[in-house]
């Protein structure tokens, strides 16, 4: 295996080394190999069933690898559960939203922000005992440009606006790798290219590892894209050399 190559002196913020997972006979993921560094979007592709979910899983410690090892930052975190990753670094949106529909915008970040932390919200204490929490939760709806929504009740959202929430809310652990499980899943085409416009404009030094259907946000935001195929990366290159590829675009373009 081929060591990492630092990128200014730093290792990757994510490095994943020979990974694979198998359910009885069903190779799932095979081999895998990645790495990212800060400030790096990449995404995965692949038709349902190609293994991408699977992967999410082992990165995140949802699933324990049956062969291969998961670094964060060098440091081998393969057996790790899933807060341990999360407070090394890690934060992961998923496919199915989990916000609270009755409660404002600023209430479900109060919420995210409180959930990481070992003390626990007390509706009866004065809101100045929670002055930290607060100017966490407008500072992240400042930088996403959200906060002009900040007291809508999370029902009146858009869909769209909801999967941007989601994503405000994986930031609330300060991570330094971010994992996007399908963040245009559902949006129309207007949507995703909102969504598209949302995930560029977070923080450049985030590394972001994202897996999607819709070509459109992969080619916008990834500078690197590998294809998954029956849980092997079967190819890895630019926007430019994904979309040229024939092979991709016969497999998994629908061109062919």
């Amino acid at each position: 295996m081929t060591q990492a190559t630092p990128q200014n002196g730093a290792p990757p913020v994510l490095e994943l080394k020979g990974l694979s997972k198998s359910f009885g006979g069903l190779h799932a993921v095979r081999d895998v190999s990645l790495q990212i560094f800060a400030g790096d979007r990449k995404a995965i592709i692949g038709p349902n069933g190609a293994g991408k979910t699977t992967l999410f899983n082992l990165i995140t410690g949802i699933f324990p690898s049956t062969s291969g090892q998961v670094l964060l930052y060098g440091e081998d975190v393969t057996t790790w559960p899933s807060h341990k990753r999360t407070a090394l670094g890690m934060a992961r949106t998923f496919q199915i939203t989990s916000l609270f529909p009755k409660l404002t915008v600023f209430d479900n970040v109060l919420l995210a922000i409180e959930g990481l932390r070992p003390s626990k919200f007390v509706m009866w204490r004065f809101m100045s005992s929670y002055r930290d929490v607060y100017d966490k939760a407008h500072q992240l709806l400042k930088q996403a440009s959200f906060l002009d929504r900040k007291d809508t009740e999370v029902r009146y959202l858009s869909h769209g606006e909801q999967r941007q929430l989601e994503i405000i809310l994986g930031l609330a652990s300060d991570p330094k790798i971010l994992l996007l499980d399908e963040p245009a899943a559902g949006l129309s085409s207007g949507e995703s290219s909102e969504m598209a416009k949302f995930l560029l404009g977070l923080d450049p030094n985030l590394a972001i590892l994202l897996i999607e259907h819709d070509m459109d946000v992969v080619f916008d935001v990834a500078d690197e894209i590998s294809v998954l195929h029956f849980g092997q990366m079967l190819e890895t290159g630019t926007p430019e050399q994904i979309h040229g590829s024939q092979k991709v675009q016969e497999i998994y373009l629908g061109t062919g």
